[in-house]
């Protein structure tokens, strides 16, 4: 069922995100620049549009599970539960390797995925959209509405107003910029949850005109820790 649909961009997007917390990056050659590859094809030949998403990816989600074994770890990634690659890697071997079964389940944080939007749309210039979406992920990771000085919504909104006087985006501030390392950057963090997740998007999507979130974005990274998180517990 899932073989005969077209790869769509927001399904891709999904993947990046997922991909990116899991490894640090987007593996070169992996299901995620394959998927991305794919959707803008389909999208330049009119088969989807920018905001699809593939019924059954948007349904049952993507997956990257991490197994560690003695060392070395196995890692799977899976779309609506379809096995689309698998990788092992090599670990040190120490006294307190985990047994031959375990898997890891430390919940990815609101500030991983923040990181990780800097890896699947970091050349994209901080808009106001952004801003917004990143002062609300910063507020439910750190319980606190308060925008800190110098934090990382603080950052984004000032980098949001400066673009707005640029007319090229090569000299716009990147997401990169201001998301690069975004996890150490907060004061506090917390697991994302799907409250988070929607909490984010709502925020995206009420400062967009379009009412569309940016794949591979604040929100989408949000959405794939929380979804993540959610097959892992």
């Amino acid at each position: 069922e899932l073989a005969d649909q077209p790869i769509a961009p927001q399904d891709a997007a999904m993947m990046q995100s997922a991909e990116a917390m899991v490894f640090g990056k987007n593996q070169k050659g992996g299901p995620a620049s394959v998927m991305q590859a794919a959707a803008a094809k389909n999208e330049r030949s009119g088969h989807v549009s920018h905001e699809d998403t593939t019924q059954l990816a948007g349904d049952e989600g993507v997956t990257v599970a991490e197994t560690k074994l003695p060392g070395r770890r196995i890692i799977t990634e899976s779309v609506a539960g379809q096995v689309l690659g698998r990788y092992v890697e090599p670990l040190p071997v120490t006294a307190a390797a985990t047994t031959e079964g375990d898997v890891e389940e430390a919940p990815i944080t609101i500030g991983e995925a923040l990181a990780a939007t800097a890896l699947t749309a970091g050349e994209k210039p901080v808009e106001q959209t952004d801003a917004a979406s990143i002062q609300a992920a910063e507020a439910r990771a750190t319980g606190s509405c308060i925008v800190t000085p110098g934090g990382l919504a603080a950052t984004a909104q000032s980098a949001a107003s400066a673009n707005e006087g640029l007319a090229h985006d090569v000299d716009k501030i990147k997401l990169n910029d201001v998301l690069t390392g975004a996890a150490a950057k907060l004061p506090a963090d917390k697991a994302a949850t799907r409250q988070d997740a929607q909490g984010v998007m709502e925020a995206e999507l009420r400062n967009n005109p379009s009412l569309t979130a940016y794949p591979g974005g604040v929100a989408a990274s949000v959405a794939a820790a929380a979804r993540l998180n959610e097959r892992s517990s």
